[in-house]
This record gives C-alpha cells, sequence and structure tokens, in this order.
C-alpha cells in the first residue's frame, strides 16, 4: 500500500517537471528565443522535464519552499539548455535580460504553488481517508430490549429468610 508520503513526493515531481518545461517555453519565448512546435528542442525539453520529474518524485524527502526554489530553478535550467539544443536557435549571444527575469520571478512563484497544492493533496487525501474508513465501517443492528418474564409458578420463598430473626442491629450490650 502507497503512502501518502510517496503520493505526494510523485505529485510535486510532477508539478515540478511540467512547471520547469512551461516556464522554459514562456521565459524562451519572451527572451527572444525561437520555440516551435515542430522543432526536436521541444521533444528533448519534455524528455528533460519528465527526468527531473521523475527524480525529484523519487525522492520521499519533505520538502520545504526553499528546496522547491532550487529543485525549480534546476529544472528550469535543464529546459533551457534543451530548448537551446535546436539548430535554428537565434540567440546565440545567452540570455537576455527578459528571460533571466522572468526565470527569476517564476523560480518563487511556481515554488509557493507548488507547496500549497502539496498541502492541499495531503488535506484532500487524509479527508478522502476518513470518508473511506467512515463509509467502511459496519453500522451496528439497532438493538432491541427483550425483558424476561417468568412462566409458571413463583418459587417458594425460602425459610432462611423468614426466620432470619429479630432483633436490633449494632455490637453486643456492654456488661
Amino acid at each position: 500500500m502507497r503512502t501518502s508520503a510517496e503520493a505526494t513526493a510523485r505529485v510535486r515531481g510532477a508539478f515540478v517537471g511540467s512547471v520547469s518545461g512551461a516556464v522554459s517555453i514562456a521565459a524562451h519565448a519572451l527572451g527572444g528565443g525561437d520555440v516551435s512546435p515542430g522543432q526536436s528542442s521541444i521533444t528533448v525539453l519534455i524528455a528533460a522535464c519528465t527526468v527531473v520529474g521523475v527524480v525529484v518524485g523519487a525522492r520521499r524527502a519533505r520538502f520545504g519552499v526553499g528546496e522547491v526554489m532550487v529543485l525549480l530553478a534546476i529544472g528550469q535550467a535543464v529546459g533551457h539548455v534543451a530548448l537551446t539544443m535546436s539548430s535554428g536557435h537565434h540567440h546565440n549571444t545567452g540570455m537576455t535580460s527578459v528571460m533571466v527575469a522572468a526565470h527569476l520571478a517564476a523560480i518563487p512563484v511556481g515554488a509557493l504553488l507548488i507547496r500549497g497544492a502539496e498541502i492541499a493533496f495531503g488535506r484532500a487525501v487524509s479527508a478522502a481517508t476518513r470518508v473511506v474508513r467512515a463509509l467502511g465501517t459496519r453500522l451496528a443492528a439497532p438493538f432491541a430490549l427483550h425483558y424476561a418474564v417468568p412462566v409458571g409458578p413463583l418459587t417458594a420463598p425460602r425459610r432462611l429468610l423468614f426466620s432470619s430473626g429479630y432483633g436490633l442491629r449494632g455490637p453486643p450490650p456492654r456488661r
């Protein structure tokens, strides 16, 4: 049975990989780079971001916003390198300031969104688990009170009860 930590790690990996790819395409296009769906660099980008997502998802450790920011920065760097590998790449002078700004702005925003999605995913899994447990329990059948009513003649009281003696209760008299 998979734990919620494993599922959260896989969701984190999918988010980091997909955000890295999307931001790489957007920043590359904003910076003046040529991004065409027919290019082989898009295929390399998808493969690279998939690898980044799988590597991030394989780690079961719990990440904070800072660690997710580092993972996103690595993923975007891999995505940028994948996009620059095309033969018809036009901005050979390096990264433009708009491209760098887009990458730097996307890192903290993406990290906060991914961390929020992790928390929401954990809460949703927890709530779903509670619902399944509640629905899976068997309800006790309503019970009916049964009264025991003796049938037949009543038994005669014992002689000991009638001849137990009489007297005052208490300590023996002092002499």
